[in-house]
């Protein structure tokens, strides 16, 4: 009976709070059940939805590894940690803006230097351990900071940037203890966020503990990586540093792909769950997963290994651009390891490769054919107050504008029609997925006299589109050029989606 009296009290004096609260200003109970305005008319976010910097990181699409350290010398793949520094001598002094240079006429957008393996050597003097580039003896080494040079020379071609740094540490006898992330590697990190605020990411392997040098003590070590790390406060010391920066594998702001061969799921979804092992999922992701978690798929230019060796040869610039249609065609940006030899440069069979490849890459996607197109567009979405969400949105190269259909027409066409045919052989689309991934369903259909439609790709999962998917309209990766096909008109029928669906851009070559 107390508690009865007690809530009937407590109730009347909210009403007679409520109702002075009008009497005085009667516009509060009107802002209490008013919709927030949208005089814009946006379509409504599907969450998960990309951070700014995640935004940023996944227009970056195609970009480097530079393998290159202690490996490159004593001709392994991942040293023990107890190598001298004298091993590290390059014949020549290292030279990252050539790294840079060669792969910028790839069509690449920037890169990630490797200044710290597993082995624990570290290619800038940094003052959290003796085992760095200063003392090497080698007279190419001298006065050398790969760090600070691939940093100038990025910001000086304008290309983005940033650093891999193994939190496994092979060499350091603190390692497995608290001392060891608080003193070493942290610090480490911190470092080189300094090189530059403008970095774009920063790669953690996931290569966590086994057997080491450790200072001498020559054993196995174990640790829990979900843990040890820290990783909360890795991310917060290093986003004040460089805000744009995403922390990859450890630092669980993009999910690696799943494999090591250059290849993403067809289905390819953006969303993922914490703890699901990549080797299992990374490849496409889940639908209805909780964190925008986009996949980074890394892969090697060159076999067999990651680091240069005397073995060391280029992919042929076809295979290339099969790998690049399987990754950035499917939703996935893609790291391609490039290694510089001893001299501290890239071969000359890699930097040859590489302009055949920038050469087909920019030949086979040069005229955008939808621009020339009349686009229809079954439904479109009412303007807002200054933005429009018009079908041309798709075709003005601009990212942060966008067609969208009205609210809850899941099921849409787009075509795009020419007054004379066109050979076609690919069609990119590309979500607003700022807004979120919403297309669960589509399909590509073409016609030569205006009337009958034919199905294209017929190999191909038209499934999931995401930020980027490249359609080859013969249905093969491996062989996807050919001699394309005479169409009067393509059309993007989007069959199914979480919501109504929001595109920002359709392109055809």
């Amino acid at each position: 009976m107390n508690n009865r009296f007690l809530h009937g009290v407590l109730t009347a004096l909210a009403l007679t709070a409520t109702a002075t609260s009008f009497a005085q200003n009667p516009t509060v109970m009107t802002l209490q059940t008013q919709v927030a305005p949208n005089p814009e008319n946006e379509p409504r976010p599907v969450f998960p939805v990309p951070s700014d910097r995640q935004w940023q990181w996944q227009q970056t699409e195609f970009y480097a590894f530079f393998h290159y350290g202690m490996n490159t010398y004593v001709n392994e793949e991942w040293g023990k940690g107890n190598e001298s520094p004298n091993s590290f001598a390059p014949t020549e002094k290292p030279d990252p803006r050539q790294w840079l240079e060669a792969v910028q006429a790839a069509g690449m957008k920037g890169g990630i230097a490797v200044v710290k393996h597993h082995d624990g050597f570290c290619l800038w003097p940094t003052a959290s351990t003796d085992y760095n580039i200063s003392h090497s003896s080698s007279p190419n080494a001298q006065g050398v900071n790969i760090a600070e040079l691939f940093a100038k020379a990025a910001q000086e071609l304008h290309m983005k940037y940033g650093f891999y740094v193994s939190p496994w540490d092979r060499n350091n006898g603190q390692y497995g203890t608290d001392s060891y992330v608080k003193d070493v590697f942290l610090k480490q990190c911190a470092e080189l966020a300094k090189y530059g605020s403008d970095q774009f990411e920063m790669w953690f392997d996931g290569a966590n503990g086994g057997d080491g040098y450790y200072g001498g003590k020559n054993t196995t070590i174990h640790i829990d990586r979900s843990t040890y790390y820290d990783v909360p406060n890795l991310r917060d010391s290093i986003h004040k540093l460089s805000p744009n920066i995403i922390l990859w594998g450890v630092g669980g702001e993009a999910r690696w792909i799943g494999n090591e061969d250059g290849w993403a799921g067809e289905t390819n979804w953006c969303n993922e769950n914490r703890g699901v092992a990549p080797e299992r999922n990374g490849m496409y992701g889940t639908e209805n997963g909780w964190f925008w978690l986009p996949g980074e798929s890394d892969a090697k230019f060159t076999n067999p290994g990651w680091f240069w060796s005397q073995k060391s040869k280029p992919m042929t610039a076809e295979r290339t651009f099969q790998m690049y249609l399987e990754t950035v065609g499917r939703n996935s940006t893609l790291i391609l390891n490039c290694p510089p030899d001893r001299s501290g440069k890239l071969p000359q069979d890699q930097v040859s490769r590489l302009k055949e490849f920038g050469k087909m890459l920019k030949s086979r996607f040069q005229t955008n054919l939808a621009k020339s197109a009349t686009i229809e567009a079954s439904s479109t979405r009412a303007h807002g107050a200054t933005r429009s969400y018009a079908a041309n949105n798709l075709i003005d190269e601009n990212p942060d504008t966008y067609w969208a259909a009205e609210d809850d027409v899941k099921d849409v066409t787009l075509t795009l029609k020419w007054n004379n045919p066109q050979t076609v052989r690919y069609v990119t689309l590309q979500e607003y997925v700022r807004l979120g991934q919403r297309v669960k369903s589509f399909s590509v259909e073409y016609t030569t006299d205006g009337s009958t439609w034919k199905p294209l790709a017929n190999k191909v999962k038209q499934t999931t589109i995401g930020y980027k998917r490249i359609i080859p309209l013969n249905g093969s990766t491996a062989n996807s050029y050919g001699s394309g096909y005479e169409a009067r008109a393509i059309r993007i029928h989007i069959k199914d989606a979480k919501a109504c669906p929001v595109m920002s851009e359709i392109a055809i070559y």
